[in-house]
């Protein structure tokens, strides 16, 4: 028998809970946030957040303001049956209900996470390719490019950062990352369909790290499973099959 499946909206609290157990970022991005919660059987199992993205810049490619964009930036979760491709859909219908200008979300999918963007294949989205990342080296610190730009409201060039954070700040390429597009409308996807690519394949040896390495189902008893309710409590409504 398939799960009951809920999704509602969460607090700051939950979503950090979720990203700290089962993300490898274990972190909330900053900024504005838009929080899903996901509860099977009644136990809750994670979260799916949507946000701005790191630059305001995001749109741009495609004409788009940065109103009508956003990235899928979490999805953070336990053990669980119901395939993640489902949860992200239904996670696309309270966002799309939450922010009806959306025109289009963008996602990246870490390689040294061992992540190729699996979920993302199962959900059609479009491969625009891969991308070169890089990091700074501010105060002795890594710090990805896209934190410090949410961090500093866009301002990432290397010479903002030595002027006003870190006169010896450095600036390294770093990570690669899968991008890909979710367009949220016909003609949204038509206009960006030729950026399609090949979908990447995953690595084989991420495959056998993964095996090794499967999340456990949650029995912390600090997990907050009374979210469910103080979800209704808001006036929000829930999402299910």
């Amino acid at each position: 028998m398939a799960p009951r499946l809920k999704l509602g909206f969460v607090d700051h609290k939950a979503a950090l809970f979720a990203c700290k157990k089962w993300h490898y970022s274990n972190s909330v991005p900053a900024g504005k946030v838009i929080r899903i919660g996901v509860w099977e059987n009644d136990a809750f199992i994670g979260v799916v957040l949507f946000s701005r993205g790191a630059t305001t810049q995001i749109g741009s490619p495609y004409g788009l303001e940065q109103t009508e964009i956003c990235e899928l930036t979490r999805v953070a979760l336990g053990e669980h049956k119901t395939a993640v491709s489902r949860i992200v859909a239904i996670a696309f219908r309270l966002l799309r209900k939450n922010s009806p200008g959306l025109r289009m979300v963008i996602s990246y999918a870490a390689v040294e996470e061992g992540h190729h963007g699996g979920i993302y294949q199962a959900g059609n989205w479009i491969y625009e390719g891969p991308i070169d990342s890089y990091t700074y080296i501010i105060k002795g610190q890594k710090t990805h490019a896209r934190t410090v730009s949410s961090r500093f409201k866009g301002k990432a060039s290397l010479s903002w950062i030595r002027e006003n954070v870190d006169p010896h700040a450095e600036k390294v390429p770093d990570l690669i990352r899968h991008k890909y597009l979710m367009p949220l409308d016909v003609e949204m996807r038509r206009s960006v369909e030729h950026l399609h690519k090949p979908y990447p394949k995953r690595d084989k040896q991420a495959m056998a790290d993964d095996q090794s390495a499967q999340r456990q189902c949650d029995t912390d008893r600090h997990a907050p499973k009374d979210l469910w309710n103080g979800a209704e409590k808001q006036g929000r409504s829930p999402s299910g099959p």
